[in-house]
């Protein structure tokens, strides 16, 4: 007697891991790394506890960047604009035009009222 495989769909499977992609961790690890500053300072007046939840935190704040989009709320401009988004390219667009120091001035051309 031989045994049969029931053919079954597998393609959903992978999926449940898609989360944890190659940029999600490297942010994790970034405010895991930044909250290690934190944990080192706590740790140095004996609060080592506070620093822990400090870098969990920050490990967290780094992960939900990289991996979540910007909801439409249409209530709120921002969110109106950068809709579907994800946040980091969002956040590297503004630090980019932070850093040009370019100020850019609309004259308004109207005559008084």
């Amino acid at each position: 007697m031989s045994t049969y495989n029931i053919p079954r769909d597998t393609k959903g499977e992978g999926r449940i891991l898609f989360i944890f992609s190659t940029k999600a961790l490297m942010y994790a690890g970034i405010g895991i790394g930044i909250g290690w500053i934190f944990y080192f300072l706590f740790d140095l007046i004996g609060l080592s506890v506070v620093g822990i939840i400090i870098m969990a935190i920050l490990g967290g704040v780094g992960f939900s960047i990289a991996t979540f989009n910007i909801p439409n709320i249409t209530k709120i401009d921002v969110a109106k604009k950068n809709a579907g988004q994800s946040i980091d390219e969002v956040l590297r667009r503004y630090l980019k035009f932070r850093m040009k120091k370019v100020k850019k001035y609309a004259l308004y051309k109207g005559g008084n009222k």
